[in-house]
């Protein structure tokens, strides 16, 4: 994705705050209008006293782009970031440009253009000083809010000059100067969350926490089965339940990803909206779902793994011809599940409505996405739609979906009251847009020195109206793509009419385990060190120039950044030591995913029942040559290993087109006695920054399930992970 890069016009729009203060920029927070703050930028605003407020563009889902993009605002503008107070910019994408959380985007598209909203800003300030002081720009420094006169001594605070810098011509964004990387001193050093004082005091600043004047709670009734229609419905027996304000049918659109067919109840309070949600009786006509079922979809998937041999994805070389000329081969079968995304704070949306549309208030990975949508399922003009951005209590995808923001806007509609709609644990779990399973047969050949030189694979994914379903599509694993020789990657598909959608590390996060712990299997079988196999195929390709295939967008994997992670981990983990006990194994994997390259190194212990955890976890990363926050980015780190290995023992499934699980207790999630040790290491590179939300978690399910087999030698293919399998094998 590129760059958002505004326009003088829009990085910079002249008004006047309250009390007549002098603003440049879009509209003044509460806030910053109460402090008669001059706002500089779209981003940045001065109050008198010199305290900086800056606006952060995009939600914060836990992955800390609250504090990172305000943090590179900051260093080029030269202010102490305990000067610094941050808020939530409005959405409003014409004057910020996306505004989304995910795919790791945030960094990469919004890294040079956040300096160039501070260095702008250090420059009208600059300016401003030397029309005040009487001297020429080139004599003037900024520092720490100040901008200083060597020659004379003289200085003068942000406060005093920012109402004067504010009325000055707005610099080209694109010719102002930024600082050199080597003096930053912001950057690169670790920061708290701006919001985390908060949240640790209980403050209301998730999309759950909305509360407004006169609200209303609602809850909506969707059918079991995924496009089952409305019959009937004892609507005039719940409009007669203690509390119960309204009742009514929604009429679906007919899209999937917005508005289904519903019942709504809008109560006084939550609770008295689920108990007559709990007596309510509708009957839906659920032929829709009788040919999707889980089992189904195995069968149908080992028919196409064995008679078809798929469409092509990504073809080199004649793989047929030198599996024949092997002097080993391999084959195995693959399977991953369907998942959810298990955020803990459940769907929900306030609205309310306007005199000619609707306002929001909605934990979303992309506001402007579901301004849209909105605009499109309820027929109602874009500019009729005011949406604010709340903290997201989780996400990992799927809050990129806004589904629950057009049904709290219907409902709000259709009511004409404010509601806020809130989702139960099983509603979460039933109607989320999962990541898609699939299915691999795999092949390698090995030449006599134990060098990868075919590799095959066979995926069958899933697809909507013929096409691979969101987060469904099949990529291939730049590792053996590029080391070996002769390499051919085909899919087919099977049609679903389960939603589905995007899991942090999309594709990614199965595939990962499916390629590297074959990998895993091709080293042993060739009688190598796991780790030390991968170090000799880098090593073989590092001469080479690597062209990307033709057609790709796709970053070319770069074995040089990829070795040294491999022999940093090595170090780091110890690799090579004997096991210090009986069913102690350790396992490696690598993964390039969302421009981050990621080796990591697990070790388990296993019992003699077959159960199993996670003693620690090395990760070395290089996600490019600046790490804006590493106290965030370790953060980012940790969750996401955490979330591979919780992913090991999960799964959906489906019965006639109904989910079949339905909250923790059959979805297990890994609690905090069972987090391993995490070690993580960064380093740094000459690529560009890029984000952290995805790029550690692909590589530590594979680590985990090679460890497993050194601990146990059961090499594991399917998951979830049974734990019957590793009973009685140590």
């Amino acid at each position: 994705m590129d760059s958002f890069r505004p326009s003088r016009r829009l990085f910079l729009a002249a008004g006047l705050m309250a009390g007549g203060s002098f603003v440049l920029g879009v509209s003044a927070s509460r806030s910053e209008a109460q402090a008669g703050a001059a706002r500089m930028t779209h981003y940045v605003a001065i109050a008198p006293d010199g305290k900086v407020t800056i606006r952060a563009k995009n939600p914060e889902i836990g992955q800390g782009i609250k504090t990172a993009l305000p943090m590179i605002v900051a260093e080029e503008l030269e202010v102490d970031w305990g000067q610094v107070t941050v808020e939530t910019a409005p959405v409003d994408e014409k004057t910020f440009g996306g505004q989304t959380a995910g795919g790791s985007t945030s960094i990469p598209t919004n890294y040079e253009l956040m300096r160039r909203a501070g260095a702008v800003a250090r420059l009208m300030l600059i300016q401003a000083a030397a029309r005040q002081l009487n001297v020429p720009e080139g004599e003037l420094t900024a520092q720490k809010g100040v901008v200083r006169h060597a020659p004379s001594g003289r200085s003068l605070g942000y406060g005093a000059l920012a109402a004067q810098a504010a009325r000055l011509p707005v610099p080209d964004p694109d010719t102002v100067a930024l600082k050199d990387p080597r003096d930053f001193t912001l950057i690169g050093t670790a920061k708290g969350g701006v919001d985390s004082a908060k949240i640790v005091r209980g403050a209301p600043v998730f999309g759950i926490d909305t509360v407004l004047p006169d609200m209303k709670y609602a809850l909506l009734c969707k059918p079991p089965v995924f496009g089952a229609k409305y019959k009937s419905a004892n609507l005039e027996d719940i409009r007669k339940l203690p509390g119960v304000v309204q009742v009514f049918r929604l009429e679906g659109t007919g899209n999937y990803q917005g508005l289904q067919e519903a019942v709504a109840i809008i109560a006084d309070s939550w609770w008295l909206a689920k108990n007559a949600r709990d007596q309510l009786v509708v009957e839906w006509d659920e032929a829709s779902g009788a040919v999707h079922d889980s089992a189904l979809y195995a069968a149908t998937a080992d028919r196409l793994l064995r008679d078809e041999v798929g469409d092509s994805v990504r073809h080199k070389g004649d793989v047929a011809q030198a599996l024949k000329d092997a002097a080993q081969t391999l084959e195995a079968r693959y399977e991953v599940p369907f998942l959810p995304h298990l955020a803990l704070e459940p769907q929900n949306c306030t609205a309310r409505p306007t005199a000619d549309g609707i306002e929001i208030w909605a934990p979303t990975q992309a506001p402007g996405w579901g301004q849209k949508l909105l605009a499109r399922e309820l027929n109602l003009p874009e500019d009729r739609i005011i949406i604010h951005m709340t903290r997201v209590g989780g996400g990992f995808g799927r809050r990129l979906e806004n589904d629950y923001m057009v049904e709290a806007a219907a409902v709000a509609l259709k009511s004409g009251l404010p509601v806020k709609l809130l989702w139960t644990r099983e509603d979460d779990v039933a109607y989320d847009f999962f990541r898609p399973g699939n299915y691999h047969r795999l092949e390698a050949g090995l030449d006599a020195r134990g060098h990868l030189t075919a590799y095959r694979a066979h995926a069958v994914t899933f697809s909507r109206n013929g096409k691979p379903a969101a987060g469904a599509s099949i990529v291939p694993h730049g590792f053996p793509e590029q080391t070996a020789d002769h390499f051919d990657l085909r899919q087919s598909l099977i049609e679903t009419v389960i939603p589905t959608g995007y899991l942090r590390a999309p594709s990614s996060n199965g595939l990962a385990f499916v390629h590297e712990s074959f990998l895993d299997e091709i080293a042993h079988a060739a009688g190598k060190d796991p780790l030390q196999w991968r170090l000799e195929l880098v090593e073989a390709q590092t001469g080479r120039t690597t062209a990307a295939p033709a057609g790709s967008r796709d970053p070319v994997f770069d074995f040089i950044r990829m070795k040294a992670l491999l022999e940093a981990v090595k170090e780091r983990s110890g690799w090579g030591q004997a096991p210090a006990a009986k069913g102690i194994g350790m396992g490696v994997a690598t993964y390039f995913s969302h421009r981050g390259y990621f080796a990591e190194v697990a070790k388990v212990r296993v019992e003699a029942d077959g159960s199993w955890r996670v003693l620690k976890v090395w990760a070395v990363g290089d996600v490019g040559s600046v790490i804006v926050n590493p106290s965030g980015a370790r953060n980012q780190v940790e969750g996401s290993i955490i979330d591979g290995i919780g992913q090991l023992r999960q799964a959906v499934t489906f019965r006639k087109g109904q989910t079949v699980e339905s909250n923790f207790h059959e979805i297990p999630v890994m609690r905090m006695s069972e987090a391993p040790h995490i070690d993580v290491h960064f380093l740094l590179s000459d690529g560009p920054p890029t984000g952290l939300g995805e790029p550690a978690l692909p590589p530590v399910l594979p680590a985990v399930c090679n460890a497993l087999f050194a601990a146990t030698g059961v090499r594991i293919r399917t998951l979830p992970l049974d734990p019957a399998l590793l009973a009685g094998k140590v």
